[in-house]
């Protein structure tokens, strides 16, 4: 009788446990609570997990994982990692060309200032080039700094805020770039929906009253073994 409950606790576990997936993982602490918090505001539950390098990850019902995907995706999660100065000029122990060095330069200045543009209210994502003359002193008519920016912004803001706000920020953060030589292409995203809950049938409460009608029994027949 004892294997017997074990058996059927052993199973409830089981379905209980199989009723989840992985959704994400190695997200920052932040990140990973947006998401969970917006995924619960659409009506999807979702539970983190914190690993031993102390990154999160997602976990959602199986039966909703598609629509979670697709709302996360929608409101631009997970966020583009971008890359500091300190990243990209990290010594490599290899001497670097002029060349190369403006081009790791030009890279790691548009990284971050794509990072800090998208840390504005209302940008999802945001994507800076900038362009700089060459320092060539023989050059008499050389060509002006300029700079291009994409953005995909939530709908719900003030296009006509953010793109000065942009503008002014990438205009101060290089060196003789002038605010007008700053254009900026932004594409509005529409907020996620609310999602519905799935039939009752394949939803997570199924596999919870399952899990538990089976671990009561288990613990009847352990008892009364």
């Amino acid at each position: 009788m004892r294997k017997a409950a074990r058996a059927c606790g052993l199973a409830a576990l089981l379905a209980l446990a199989g009723c989840k997936a992985e959704l994400y993982r190695a997200l920052p602490e932040q990140e990973a609570n947006e998401m969970i918090a917006l995924l619960i505001r659409s009506g999807i539950q979702a539970d983190k997990m914190v690993a031993k390098d102390g990154t999160d990850s997602i976990e959602v019902d199986k039966a909703r994982f598609g629509e979670a995907v697709t709302l996360l995706h929608d409101a631009g999660y997970p966020r583009k990692q971008f890359e500091t100065m300190g990243d990209v000029f990290r010594s490599s122990g290899l001497v670097a060309s002029p060349l190369q060095e403006r081009a790791r330069f030009l890279y790691a200045l548009s990284q971050e200032l794509s990072a800090t543009i998208s840390q504005i209210d209302g940008v999802i994502s945001a994507r800076v080039s900038v362009v700089l003359p060459q320092n060539d002193i023989l050059d008499r008519s050389p060509t002006p700094s300029s700079a291009s920016v994409f953005v995909k912004y939530d709908s719900r803001f003030d296009a006509g805020k953010l793109v000065p706000q942009i503008k002014m920020l990438v205009a101060d953060s290089v060196q003789g770039l002038g605010y007008d030589k700053v254009s900026v292409i932004e594409v509005p995203v529409a907020p996620p929906l609310p999602v519905s809950a799935p039939p009752a049938s394949i939803s997570t409460l199924a596999y919870a009253e399952a899990a538990i009608g089976g671990f009561l029994v288990a613990t009847g027949l352990a008892a009364a073994a």
